[in-house]
């Protein structure tokens, strides 16, 4: 009996270990990816383009705020095109599609760089968590929205750095002048906070 007992407790702490292995290390690899990010001279442009797919991109010289997100997963090895697109495909009606765009069906050109789009998929496919204003609830790798003035969506990856004057953890976005790291957790009103883990790093 005591040595059951003895395996049992094994069993678990190495199943624990193995989970902190896959958490830490799919936050290094994700915030690499968003930081190198800040590295690229990028143009906020947010036309409407055709793309290839899967794998498809707009120009590496220009995007918004949710081509951050969208080539740092890629670089990760995960196409968040190709993922929304067969999901939403799937399950049309879990989209804001229709509501907010009056769409009858998917469109693998620009769904997946729609923040209320990649918010669904993050809700459906990964965990949505507490929005807050404690800096400590949000870790390396999650992904958080805001709405900014006029209305208008946005997204970025919570980094590994933190901010010297705030506290903060700062953020990798591109607002309008290209990705950079910046201290602006609590600027703007949040109105998501996810954690997408793929599922590379569950195997």
């Amino acid at each position: 009996m005591i040595k059951n007992h003895i395996i049992r407790k094994i069993i678990i702490l190495l199943i624990l270990l193995s989970q902190n292995a896959v958490s830490a290390t799919f936050e290094q690899d994700i915030v690499a990816a968003a930081l190198e990010r800040t590295q690229h001279d990028v143009r906020y442009d947010g036309a409407y383009l055709s793309i290839a797919y899967p794998g498809g991109d707009v120009p590496q010289n220009i995007g918004v705020c949710t081509d951050v997100i969208i080539r740092s997963y890629r670089a990760i090895g995960s196409d968040l095109q190709k993922l929304v697109h067969e999901d939403i495909a799937a399950n049309f009606e879990q989209y804001p599609s229709r509501r907010l765009w009056g769409l009858n069906r998917p469109d693998k050109n620009i769904d997946h760089r729609r923040v209320p789009i990649l918010q669904a998929f993050f809700s459906r496919h990964g965990k949505r968590l507490i929005v807050s204003r404690n800096g400590n609830d949000y870790k390396p790798g999650d992904t958080v929205t805001w709405m900014l003035p006029g209305n208008l969506p946005h997204i970025g990856i919570v980094s590994d750095k933190i901010s010297s004057q705030s506290g903060l953890p700062m953020i990798v976005h591109n607002i309008g002048s290209g990705p950079v790291l910046e201290d602006m957790l609590f600027q703007y009103k949040i109105t998501g906070h996810y954690r997408y883990v793929p599922h590379q790093y569950n195997n």
